[in-house]
């Protein structure tokens, strides 16, 4: 059986905007406690207003899909409410956990730590903020990706679609390693992928190969 595994990208937010890591908060459900998150972001992971309006557009205009999933993340979780898409955080959606970068600006953390943000940059074995590195959230997601092909869906499963179809709103930096992965690319090409607000990232596979179609916008508005 081909599985079809539609990734669903948060709408926009404040933390977004302004490229600050976030959308890991410790004690939410299937996020470990011991990742080194310094918790909550308060309102800059909330959805703004342009964000609640793009996806209130598109809701409810998906596929029937046998399981639905979420990242484990305020954003990713609002935005599936506002999707109208009753799906289930799952821990191995979790963006990657960025240690004692989490809350901060990717520009404050420039100025404060060039040479770490360099080799994060660079290297993607490297974990410079005590967190999870690029390689190792690759190999998370892949796997998770992988045994999708190997297993039938029973989440949320309907009568008259017994598997095969899972729709996922996900993290960028999750959408990106699925992406990389599904195009059997190593972890090095992580950067090179870009993933719009709202946006759909679409899979099929069958036997761990997969085939992508990238990037089809959800809305047609602007951000």
């Amino acid at each position: 059986m081909t599985t079809r595994v539609t990734l669903i990208s948060p709408a926009i937010s404040t933390a977004l905007r302004e490229a600050r890591f976030g959308g890991r908060v410790p004690g939410d459900s299937g996020v470990p406690d011991d990742t080194g998150d310094n918790g909550d972001n308060g309102d800059t992971d909330e959805l703004d207003p342009a964000g609640l309006r793009q996806a209130e557009a598109v809701r409810e205009t998906f596929p029937r899909a046998a399981a639905l999933y979420v990242s484990p993340s305020r954003r990713c979780r609002r935005t599936a409410e506002v999707l109208g898409l009753d799906a289930s955080p799952l821990a191995d959606l979790a963006p990657c956990a960025m240690g004692r970068w989490q809350g901060r600006t990717l520009d404050e953390v420039a100025a404060a730590e060039p040479q770490s943000v360099s080799a994060w940059l660079s290297d993607p074995a490297s974990a410079p903020h005590g967190g999870e590195s690029i390689r190792a959230l690759h190999a998370r997601v892949g796997h998770w990706l992988d045994a999708l092909t190997t297993r039938p869906s029973t989440a949320g499963q309907a009568p008259d679609n017994p598997g095969g179809r899972v729709i996922a709103v996900a993290e960028p930096d999750v959408i990106r390693a699925a992406t990389v992965h599904a195009l059997g690319a190593g972890p090095e090409a992580f950067w090179r992928v870009d993933v719009r607000p709202l946006s759909a990232t679409e899979l099929s596979g069958r036997n761990g190969r997969w085939n992508l179609l990238s990037g089809r916008p959800l809305h047609t508005g602007p951000h």
